[in-house]
């Protein structure tokens, strides 16, 4: 392994060729490191800005071996990855950071939950589900509206199924696909928080404004940072972030979805062990963004600096909607933050645009 911390001209591994794996190697490189992105697609958004990509899967033994012999460190892009390949890459002597515990925790909704409420940071009642007969046990404990997700792989909506009724049950079940599942009760929260937290491998902790978020059809459309929040919701928050964080020894940046209840509770919605859409705002509003901030943590280098110097209104542009480049380009308040993919399909995330106001209005 290389020593610590990291010396610009070192390289560092992205398992994952996205959005998020392009934005992590632009930071990574004006900080002076090469970067190398494992992903099967050819010619990736990530890949293209980055020294060189390994074309393969995410789980193929040889790339994995070829990854850890020449990145100095190596950190994913998303959640779905395997965990089992980061623990290949770490057994083969790579560090690897996040580490793979966080990718386990993460990828199964009851372990998350779990964990959480193991760390003191609550969440939503929840029942695990495997068969018809658990959903209909989880059902009379948690009453209806209740919310049936699958345990794993579910991302911006899918694989989920509100069930209002008892009735709907057998339907909700198939819909999911029949699969390992668990069943969440209703939160009644009056809007949905985020908070963005580093923490580096001496243990140090850096947490950025909390954000405030507005879904659409089960995808993020808009974070406006800094939130407005009283001191007691923003000290619960980054209570929240530092237990989680210490809780699984966590090297790197996490994004932590919150519900607030209004009476100053919150509850944890779900975690994401990465750079996450609801830090995109720190691009504009931060001297030290969250994707520079994940590069400095996995490094070895000294946590940067949260603090907002401006209020930003981040949008995602999904689809077409991208279309509208020329017009958000013109506009002075506005930057503008393309993924570059090439196929706009319906809901595929192609790009966003912060608004940046003065932090006082």
């Amino acid at each position: 392994m290389a020593d610590f911390p990291l010396s610009p001209g070192s390289t560092i591994g992205v398992v994952g060729g996205g959005q998020l794996g392009r934005m992590l190697s632009q930071a990574a490189s004006r900080l002076g490191f090469d970067v190398v992105i494992l992903d099967p697609e050819e010619n990736s958004p990530a890949g293209r800005v980055s020294r060189g990509q390994i074309v393969a899967a995410y789980d193929d033994a040889t790339a994995l071996n070829v990854m850890g012999r020449v990145c100095d460190v190596v950190t994913f892009e998303f959640e779905n990855v395997p965990a089992e390949a980061m623990e290949r890459l770490a057994e083969g002597g790579a560090r690897v950071a996040p580490g793979p515990t966080a990718l386990r925790v993460a990828q199964d909704r009851v372990e998350e939950k779990t964990f959480l409420n193991a760390v003191g940071a609550a969440t939503v009642d929840f029942h695990p589900v495997d068969s018809l007969d658990d959903l209909m046990a989880g059902l009379e404990r948690l009453g209806t509206p209740a919310l049936l997700k699958t345990r794993r792989d579910g991302y911006d909506g899918k694989g989920q199924v509100w069930i209002k009724s008892a009735r709907m049950a057998a339907d909700a079940w198939h819909m999911v696909g029949e699969r390992p599942a668990i069943l969440e009760a209703r939160a009644d929260f009056t809007r949905e928080l985020s908070i963005i937290a580093a923490r580096g491998w001496d243990g140090k902790i850096a947490v950025y404004p909390l954000g405030q978020n507005l879904h659409a059809g089960g995808v993020l459309k808009t974070t406006v940072a800094p939130a407005e929040v009283d001191p007691k919701t923003e000290r619960r928050a980054r209570a929240i972030a530092r237990a989680v964080l210490e809780g699984l020894d966590y090297v790197g940046v996490m994004g932590i979805e919150l519900f607030d209840l209004g009476d100053g509770r919150l509850l944890v919605n779900e975690i994401a062990p990465r750079v996450h859409n609801t830090g995109h705002w720190t691009q504009d509003g931060c001297v030290c963004d969250q994707f520079e901030q994940h590069v400095r943590a996995i490094a070895g280098w000294p946590l940067g600096p949260t603090a907002a110097h401006a209020r930003v209104e981040m949008t995602n542009l999904l689809g077409d909607e991208v279309d509208q480049w020329t017009k958000l380009a013109a506009k002075a308040d506005a930057r503008l933050h393309l993924y570059g993919k090439a196929e706009a399909r319906p809901g595929r995330k192609m790009a966003h645009v912060n608004r940046v106001r003065p932090l006082q209005s």
